[in-house]
């Protein structure tokens, strides 16, 4: 019924005109007497040619509308020979106009494309390189068993971390991110965060909570261990010396870890894995990007993953993740 309105509003006028068309003849064949019945069999005569006219016009109307709603769901129209044949010229036009525009969209889409790999490249060159002096300060000082050389190592190692996170970022919505999907060993994984961060459990005096749980999934290692350095060193950010992080296996394949630290704020909760947000503890903070748990959820979701957080203030916080692989679009 809809259709039928619509077409019906834009022959508005060939309808208007049959109704003042009719009315003329009526109004002649009144003042002249002639028979009524000579005028309705013409007014019929002539509605019967004009729905013999209308109705294929209508069906390939209705059909026109059909074609270009099921374009309306898709993405994207990259190409006007997806759109129905034009007919007559102001449709033509139409279809020039919108040629024009997409050919528009398509250049500054790959100005776009070139920047961001122009500058993706930089980036990724830059951290390539950083990475040369950061390696020989860890070199030189890990004979250094004094105070400041431990400061210093925790210094060196945050760096190193907002490297990694930096690449991590440039890399996620690449179409070449390197996702390699094999059976690894959680226990591998773990230690190689918690040996990353020996220096701060040390400087901080802060325990760790570990049992090996010879546990065994389908995972890509690196971005998994990304994950996990980045709760542990929110962990180890926000727990107060002599505090406490534990790292266990729940039910099922849930990997949590969890600290005793300053916890965070319950309206803060459901946005930490949101992008930018830092929250009370980011803003008191002054230091906090609010990007490290949004690169986790990311990537979690990436890998098929499912992380979530609880917490309660004063007591800590919890990171949960789901290793249990969903089927997911990358």
């Amino acid at each position: 019924m809809k259709v039928l309105t619509a077409y019906i509003r834009q022959h508005k006028r060939a309808v208007a005109f049959y109704f003042i068309a009719m009315a003329v003849f009526f109004i002649l064949l009144f003042f002249y007497r002639l028979p009524v019945a000579a005028w309705a069999y013409g007014a019929v005569l002539c509605l019967a040619f004009g729905l013999i006219l209308a109705v294929p016009d209508y069906l390939k109307f209705r059909k026109k509308h059909q074609g270009l709603c099921r374009l309306e769901g898709q993405q994207e129209i990259t190409d006007t020979g997806l759109l129905p044949d034009p007919e007559g010229l102001l449709e033509q036009d139409y279809q020039g106009l919108i040629a024009g525009l997409l050919e528009k969209e398509k250049d500054t889409q790959d100005r776009l494309n070139r920047r961001y790999q122009d500058m993706s490249d930089y980036y990724t060159m830059w951290a390539h390189q950083v990475k040369t002096p950061i390696a020989a300060l860890k070199l030189s000082l890990e004979n250094e068993d004094s105070s400041l050389a431990r400061e210093v190592r925790g210094e060196v190692t945050r760096i190193d971390q907002y490297v990694d996170m930096a690449m991590c970022y440039l890399r996620l919505d690449s179409e070449t991110t390197d996702y390699v999907f094999e059976e690894c060993e959680i226990d591998r994984i773990l230690r190689q965060a918690v040996r990353k961060f020996s220096s701060s459990f040390i400087q901080k005096k802060i325990r760790l909570e570990y049992e090996p749980v010879d546990w065994k999934v389908v995972t890509d290692e690196k971005w998994l261990l990304f994950v996990i350095e980045q709760i542990l060193s929110n962990s180890l950010k926000y727990t107060r010396s002599q505090g406490k992080v534990v790292i266990e296996r729940q039910e099922g394949e849930i990997l949590c870890i969890r600290d005793n630290g300053i916890g965070i704020a319950p309206e803060d909760i459901p946005r930490i894995f949101e992008k930018g947000y830092t929250g009370y503890n980011g803003r008191n903070d002054k230091k906090a990007s609010g990007l490290g748990l949004y690169l986790c959820r990311r990537i979690c979701e990436n890998l098929g993953y499912r992380i979530w957080a609880s917490s309660s203030v004063g007591e800590g916080t919890a990171i949960y993740i789901d290793l249990k692989r969903r089927l997911t679009k990358m």
